[in-house]
């Protein structure tokens, strides 16, 4: 292995994570044939293709995928090492960081997040990422820097803040021609609803309160997300039970109007989650920090334990 350098490991990582010579060059700021010549070093050592074009990018072979690991973790004892002696100046960065988030957080957040990075850190890159089923996965293999939003399926083992609280309104027309100046819950049961479709944990949450109470809700439209189907609403004399800091955005942009949802439903933490490897690695700690400021939440920081 004497002839395998940080550089060749680091390349290897990256068309991992990124499925691109093009795109891993761009991320460790090298040209692309630069990127393709380390790729070859590494192919010549191990005797393998390591990675084969398809249809979906560039795929691991199974050598490439058993390296995926060993790699990382060299690549994390040098950080830790490194790390020692290095900081992290947020005004020289050229490193991308990976976040995965909903598309409220996307709404809510991202204006802020990037006004922010043009003022203090204009040389970084945020690639954001969609929550998926495989979210505490791509936290621990380094796919994914950060995760925020509502997901109880990561309490337990990673790192928490908790960024702020989230109810849930109804949000109608303004110029709905029945819901006019409040929203009864006789009403909220006699019109029809659009709802959201995908299996994230915020709409569990809706379905749940409304079964155990007995209440009936006409459900005519489902659509996969809540900017989708808000912006439907706003056209139609839909109902839509939606968080409140989404409607709030909505509403100032829309000719939206939003009522207390007229029956009891919980409300819910938005939080940001992170890996153990990253916990004090020095420019995700910054930007734990800017997001947990932007989001006007106090950092205190807990470890979930199973």
């Amino acid at each position: 292995m004497k002839d395998i350098d940080l550089r060749l490991l680091s390349v290897f990582d990256e068309v991992y994570k990124t499925r691109s010579v093009s795109g891993a060059a761009e991320v460790l700021a090298m040209s692309q044939p630069a990127v393709s010549v380390a790729l070859a070093k590494l192919r010549q050592h191990f005797g393998d293709a390591l990675f084969v074009r398809t249809s979906a990018g560039m795929e691991p072979t199974p050598l490439g995928e058993g390296l995926v690991r060993p790699v990382r973790d060299a690549l994390s004892a040098l950080d830790a090492v490194l790390g020692h002696h290095q900081g992290f100046d947020p005004t020289s960065s050229r490193r991308t960081f990976r976040v995965c988030m909903a598309d409220i957080s996307q709404l809510v957040l991202l204006p802020r997040l990037w006004e922010h990075l043009r003022r203090s850190a204009p040389h970084i890159h945020i690639e954001i990422l969609p929550l998926s089923s495989d979210i505490g996965r791509q936290l621990e293999s380094g796919e994914a820097d950060l995760a925020l939003g509502f997901m109880p399926q990561l309490e337990a083992g990673f790192y928490q803040t908790v960024l702020f609280e989230q109810r849930f309104v109804c949000l109608v027309s303004a110029h709905h021609p029945r819901v006019r100046k409040s929203l009864t819950l006789a009403q909220f049961q006699q019109e029809d609803h659009a709802v959201i479709s995908s299996s994230g944990a915020a709409p569990v949450l809706i379905d749940q309160a409304i079964a155990r109470q007995g209440i009936q809700r006409k459900v005519a439209l489902k659509i996969p997300n809540f900017i989708g189907a808000a912006l439907v609403v706003e056209h139609t004399d839909l109902v839509i039970t939606i968080p409140s800091r989404l409607a709030e955005v909505l509403r100032d942009r829309g000719e939206l109007r939003s009522f207390p949802v007229p029956f009891p439903l919980p409300g819910y933490q938005v939080k940001q989650h992170w890996h153990e490897r990253y916990h004090q690695d020095p420019g995700s700690r910054w930007l734990r920090q800017v997001i947990a400021e932007l989001m006007q939440a106090p950092v205190r920081a807990k470890r979930a334990r199973a």
